[in-house]
């Protein structure tokens, strides 16, 4: 049975600190960051998911991203419809092309390498401290429970967040809905209405 307490995800409040928080990050690579995070939350990408975008993987004219998934998900494309995600995005890419380098690699590290893993969850780990966010949902994973469980508030349902997080298995996509408030609502609701309703039951 799957552990639904491993599940950790970042409520509105949290994730608006956290992005806030990134917004005000005044380091050398701040614009990077911020294109990352938001991106990342944006498509419920792994950490290790990042460093495989190339410039190839987007397409302008559409607003389009494909994305390569990795622990045998699904490779999928999405269409950036979140202007801030676009924004951070053309942000990103416009300061890339300024500095002569000719990777085919969206985001690097300060080597020059594709950003790994181990760096992403340290910025995680940084900016949720800044911001106040618990210990354990300073993880990067966390971005990705964060919008699954989003995408179930807003009444998409199981198919449709299945594919947008690249999950194979629709298993693992049914376990973000215990969480939704919506989903919930609509329960109580209709407890309600069978007890009012007798001739019903």
């Amino acid at each position: 049975m799957y552990d639904y307490t491993a599940i950790k995800y970042l409520y509105s409040r949290e994730k608006e600190i956290l992005f806030k928080t990134i917004e005000n990050d005044t380091s050398k690579y701040h614009i990077r960051n911020k294109a990352i995070f938001c991106l990342a939350e944006y498509a419920g990408l792994r950490a290790s998911e990042v460093g495989l975008i190339h410039f190839s993987d987007i397409n302008l004219e559409s607003r389009e991203v494909y994305f390569h998934r990795l622990k045998n998900s699904n490779n999928n494309t999405l269409r950036i419809i979140d202007n801030d995600v676009y924004t951070a995005l053309i942000d990103y890419m416009q300061e890339r092309k300024s500095q002569n380098n000719d990777s085919q690699v969206l985001f690097l590290s300060q080597k020059g390498n594709p950003i790994s893993r181990k760096v992403l969850d340290n910025l995680m780990k940084k900016y949720c401290a800044a911001a106040g966010i618990p210990k354990e949902k300073a993880h990067f994973h966390t971005l990705k429970h964060t919008r699954a469980v989003e995408l179930a508030e807003l009444g998409l349902d199981t198919k449709e967040i299945q594919y947008w997080i690249g999950h194979k298995s629709i298993k693992n996509t049914e376990i973000y809905f215990q969480f939704t408030s919506k989903q919930q609502e609509t329960l109580y609701k209709k407890i309600l209405f069978l007890q009012n309703s007798p001739s019903l039951l």
